[in-house]
């Protein structure tokens, strides 16, 4: 992390004083940083089928929204406002120095972190007052953007629209940001963001999951892993009268049958090891078009080294480590994979045949990609 990224402060001060308890703006928080990514490329990254693009444009006083692929010609149609805004999520998934910027940020534990996003902006426009459930770091590339902020309690959105915009937006803060300055929201931080000229903004978003999602999740989770012996049983069963009629009796024997599926801290921690890795279905790994031999793959590791792909999630927890929703089994490897799952890649010295063959595999997977491909 360079020294300006949080504005002289520490990483202890920040997240004591700051994360999910106020806004931070720090200015000149990148020094020289105007961007990742032309517009031009952006255009083009947005036709890509995989990758999640959305159009938000203001018209006639209303807010409308498309989702990609967009063509070339979408940003320029006759039919479009001149207000608009297009959005790529997971921007470090296709461009190596936005996974580069993630890496500034990792003060924060990377099961948090969720992705990159980008937004590009023509001057006026933006998506509505609104909030997130997650903190959000916001970046601003080329061009400026006014931020108006507001910790208010109303959060009532406007219903029969397709953004979630707030009602009753009351401003109580407002800066305009230029190339390198960064904004910090806590979750449900009212905000605002508008265009003043023609720009681009990076959003470093967190993985907040509901304890619905969780817990739905874990029961998920659970279904693979309990078994419990024995069956319904009533061999004292008697004549209802109303055959119809849930019995007292049917209904303690299954509450005394679901009583007896428990889980351990282990299964805890098994459990957020896969579902923080699971990639999200959208998501797909890139195999190698023509891959190297297992002995080539080795002696290009020793020279260059290797890295996880953009898409990979790595975690670990003591000598238990995750990647890609599965546990990884390798014995006597634990300081090379915590290397790998901290850093995100591995310097060719630390080879060890010892991984070789699992770490051969998940590069003919496209988990793990060499080096001198990046």
């Amino acid at each position: 992390m360079n020294e300006q990224l949080l504005g002289g402060i520490s990483c202890e001060e920040f997240l004591r004083d700051y994360w999910q308890k106020r806004p931070l703006l720090v200015r000149n928080a990148m020094p020289g940083f105007t961007g990742l990514i032309e517009p031009d490329a952006l255009f083009k990254l947005a036709s890509d089928e995989d990758v999640s693009a959305r159009l938000v444009f203001q018209k006639d006083h209303r807010w409308e929204l498309e989702r990609g692929p967009f063509a070339r010609k979408d940003f320029k149609s006759a039919r479009r406002s001149p207000v608009w805004t297009l959005l790529i999520q997971e921007l470090n998934h296709y461009v190596p120095a936005a996974e580069a910027l993630l890496q500034q940020f990792d003060f924060i534990p990377h099961a948090r972190l969720d992705d990159l996003m980008v937004s590009y902006a023509t001057p006026g426009a933006g998506v509505g007052p609104h909030f997130d459930s997650y903190d959000v770091f916001l970046l601003q590339g080329w061009g400026r953007r006014r931020w108006q902020i507001s910790a208010q309690a109303d959060l009532a959105l406007i219903d029969g629209i397709p953004l979630k915009i707030l009602q009753n937006f009351e401003p109580e803060q407002e800066w305009i940001l230029a190339p390198g300055d960064m904004l910090y929201l806590p979750p449900h931080y009212a905000h605002d963001g508008v265009a003043v000229d023609e720009c681009m903004t990076y959003s470093v978003g967190f993985r907040a999951p509901s304890t619905q999602e969780i817990a739905t999740q874990f029961l998920v989770y659970m279904q693979d892993k309990i078994q419990l012996d024995g069956q319904y049983q009533d061999p004292d069963l008697i004549v209802q009268t109303h055959p119809a009629q849930i019995g007292e009796a049917m209904v303690a024997q299954v509450a005394a049958m679901i009583a007896r599926v428990q889980w351990e801290r282990a299964d805890v921690i098994d459990f957020l090891g896969r579902y923080l890795t699971e990639p999200k279905p959208h998501v797909y790994f890139h195999p190698p078009e023509r891959p190297a031999s297992e002995t080539a793959f080795e002696e290009k590791v020793r020279r260059h080294g290797l890295h996880l792909a953009p898409q990979s999630q790595m975690l670990f927890h003591d000598a238990r480590y995750y990647l890609n929703g599965e546990e990884v089994s390798l014995a006597d490897c634990s300081e090379l994979l915590q290397l790998l799952a901290d850093k995100r890649s591995i310097p060719g010295q630390a080879f060890t045949p010892a991984w070789r063959d699992w770490m051969y595999q998940a590069y003919l997977d496209g988990y793990v990609r060499l080096a001198e491909s990046r």
